[in-house]
């Protein structure tokens, strides 16, 4: 996906599940959970290890099917197990997929692409965020 892409998904979306979140402050899926919450989104940690406890005071969730209507799930898992959750995403209507750095599955893109849904692999939107200069949050409401 180009910047323009990237910049309008990340700018339209709302509710976001983050599939593989932790609970450690040393794990890049707990700082981008973070970072999403800071930005303004409705961000949701699926993680069944965490069920019910807390990630930055959000209850974890047991799967992906308890954060739906979703717009946006975004990916920690390896890239072997990327593709199940990538089939989720589409069965339960997300808007977009979005595999984090060095998630790589590209027939679950592909997947995901023909049943119409945006795409962003082996990218992080903490990353993005920052290279595009978008603002300190989302516009609420928008």
């Amino acid at each position: 996906m180009n910047d323009d892409g990237i910049r309008d998904l990340l700018l339209a979306t709302r509710r976001i599940a983050v599939v593989g979140a932790s609970d450690r402050p040393a794990r890049p899926s707990n700082g981008v959970f973070r970072f999403l919450l800071d930005r303004g989104y409705d961000a949701l940690p699926v993680n069944p290890a965490l069920a019910g406890r807390p990630v930055h005071g959000i209850p974890a969730l047991a799967a992906l099917d308890d954060a739906a209507p979703l717009d946006m799930v975004d990916i920690f898992r390896r890239s072997a197990e990327a593709g199940a959750v990538v089939d989720d995403a589409i069965r339960l209507g997300a808007r977009s997929v979005w595999l984090q750095l060095g998630v790589i599955d590209d027939a679950a893109a592909a997947r995901a692409r023909a049943a119409g849904l945006a795409v962003v692999m082996d990218r992080c939107p903490a990353i993005e965020w920052r290279r595009l200069g978008l603002p300190p949050r989302i516009m609420a409401g928008a």
